[in-house]
């Protein structure tokens, strides 16, 4: 059975059965329908994967997996804001007329910044210590730039990841301010191991594990029946992935680098509406 799975089901119980409920607060995220977008939610959560051990996507509901990494290296490697550049519509509904999500996400990964090495971006930084610094400990990257916020499609939900290099193992935190839990825990879980596993192999280190740190993990009123229906799905065996040990330069890789070998999961006939 997947880990994945075994920690998504305990996330879910504990805040549909634990849970705080916002329904009598004014909240800013609508239905499509205009009708306001209750949550219940815990505070805290934080969830440990060991990609050593299995590759962390579920199986008791389908991960769309070619997307996510596309998203990712929407964000990381073409450090784009303009949704023209991504091969999905999930941005669609906070872009403008010319496809941008104005200063947000890529967009910060992609800003240089001086240091006394040089100018380097975010990603590139990243980069220059896994080789040079690896026993620092300033190895991060934020894109939650309180300056930009006002001229951001949508402020960023997944905002830091922390690098840390243990021998010969590279291990990551993924700070969230905010998830959605049926909608995007395991999309950002999948990009960011992803992510994680890239960094090492350019690096020449072992990806290990990846801490996600979640501030408000909730779940919708509209999606707990759903939830409730994947819950009851059976849990399989973790699917392994191969990723092209070929490529040696963080920007060559491309979606097509990665295969998922052996993924059984659930579908979900239902589409999973998504509050704005």
């Amino acid at each position: 059975m997947s880990r994945a799975d075994e920690i998504f089901a305990q996330n879910m119980r504990d805040i549909i059965d634990n849970g705080f409920w916002d329904t009598d607060l004014n909240v800013r995220p609508k239905w499509e329908d205009g009708v306001p977008a209750h949550t219940v939610k815990k505070f805290g959560i934080v969830n440990r994967y060991n990609l050593q051990e299995e590759f962390p996507i579920l199986t008791i509901r389908r991960t769309a997996f070619k997307s996510c990494v596309d998203e990712l290296l929407w964000i990381w490697q073409k450090k784009s804001n303009n949704i023209h550049d991504l091969n999905s519509h999930i941005w669609d509904s906070w872009a403008d007329e010319t496809g941008s999500i104005g200063k947000a996400y890529g967009y910060q990964l992609g800003v240089k910044h001086k240091y006394k090495e040089g100018e380097f971006d975010q990603v590139d930084r990243v980069l220059f210590d896994l080789k040079n610094n690896p026993a620092s400990r300033r190895i991060m990257t934020n894109i939650y730039n309180f300056q930009d916020l006002h001229e951001m499609g949508l402020y960023p939900c997944a905002y830091s990841m922390t690098f840390n290099v243990s021998g010969d193992t590279l291990n990551g935190i993924l700070n969230q301010r905010s998830n959605d839990m049926l909608t995007a825990n395991n999309w950002n879980v999948v990009q960011y191991a992803v992510l994680l596993i890239m960094m090492a192999q350019v690096s020449g280190l072992k990806a290990g594990e990846l801490v996600h740190v979640i501030a408000d993990a909730h779940i919708y009123d509209r999606h707990i029946p759903l939830v409730e229906k994947v819950l009851k799905n059976p849990q399989l065996k973790a699917p392994k992935l191969v990723v092209d040990p070929n490529v040696k330069n963080f920007y060559d890789f491309t979606v097509d680098s990665f295969k998922l070998v052996d993924y059984e999961c659930a579908k979900l006939e239902e589409k999973i509406p998504v509050a704005i």
